[in-house]
């Protein structure tokens, strides 16, 4: 049959498209992927709403185990439900490869991203650049990519859209080898703690790309209702109260009057 891979957009269990919804009330299966972002509202209620049971997919079950959501395609219809739009994440790309290999058919339902809805922030989207991921620091773990990321683009003169970590629940791979399936509790990455990853690499790599006076702008729930966009040095962003997850940093680069006009309306 069909595996029908489904955006669900941003704010909560009422932004999937007409024909997304419809295409859910076909399927047997429906499946949604639980570790790249998350809905700002409970599976529960995308399950009344749907009038489904969803199953959570893990990255392992996505990346390791996909025949888990491909085999019952190739007679059933099945929803691979993605928030944001599906081609956000590579894991998602990766899947729809796989499918195309085992010759099921496919059908794409595209929906609002974090990749488009950011112009709300009246920054111009053809200036951004290569678009980076913030990492916590675990275990002294420091990886210097989003720096660089933001260096390189403000050399060309672009923002910098930084996306931030989130560990879902789930068991640690540690803890699956010692057989213990209790999940570790679920951490997204706040804005603070992305500020202070990247003056940690400052001080390691002391370029003067980051400092308590760089521009940013925070982003918090962008798409619900209870959204947050914020303006200001790093400085400033640091002490505002960005609330639950999930938040996003913006670096810009050279700004346009119109840009910057925009940009106060979100002191």
């Amino acid at each position: 049959m069909t595996l029908h891979m489904i955006s669900l957009g941003l704010g909560n269990k009422e932004d999937i498209t007409i024909s997304g919804l419809n295409a859910v009330k076909q399927c047997s299966a429906v499946f949604l992927e639980n570790y790249t972002a998350i809905m700002n509202c409970s599976i529960k209620e995308l399950e009344e709403f749907y009038q489904k049971k969803i199953i959570l997919a893990t990255r392992e079950l996505v990346e390791k185990e996909s025949d888990k959501i491909l085999e019952p395609a190739k007679s059933e219809n099945v929803a691979f439900l993605v928030v944001g739009d599906v081609f956000g994440a590579t894991t998602h790309t990766d899947l729809f490869l796989r499918a195309k290999e085992q010759n099921i058919e496919i059908k794409i339902y595209h929906n609002a991203s974090i990749m488009n809805a950011i112009g709300e922030t009246g920054l111009e989207l053809y200036k951004f650049g290569k678009t980076t991921s913030i990492v916590f620091d675990d275990n002294n773990w420091l990886p210097e990519t989003p720096y660089n990321s933001i260096k390189e683009n403000l050399e060309r003169g672009l923002h910098t859209l930084c996306l931030l970590d989130i560990k879902v629940a789930e068991p640690s791979p540690e803890n699956i080898r010692k057989g213990i399936n209790k999940p570790e509790p679920s951490r997204f990455m706040t804005i603070q703690k992305a500020i202070e990853i990247l003056k940690k690499i400052e001080e390691k790599q002391a370029e003067k790309i980051i400092s308590d006076e760089t521009l940013a702008i925070g982003i918090a729930r962008i798409g619900a209702e209870n959204q947050i966009i914020k303006s200001g040095t790093l400085k400033e962003l640091a002490k505002v109260d960005f609330g639950k997850e999930m938040h996003s940093l913006i670096i810009p680069g050279k700004l346009h009057e119109i840009e910057e006009q925009m940009i106060s309306t979100h002191k």
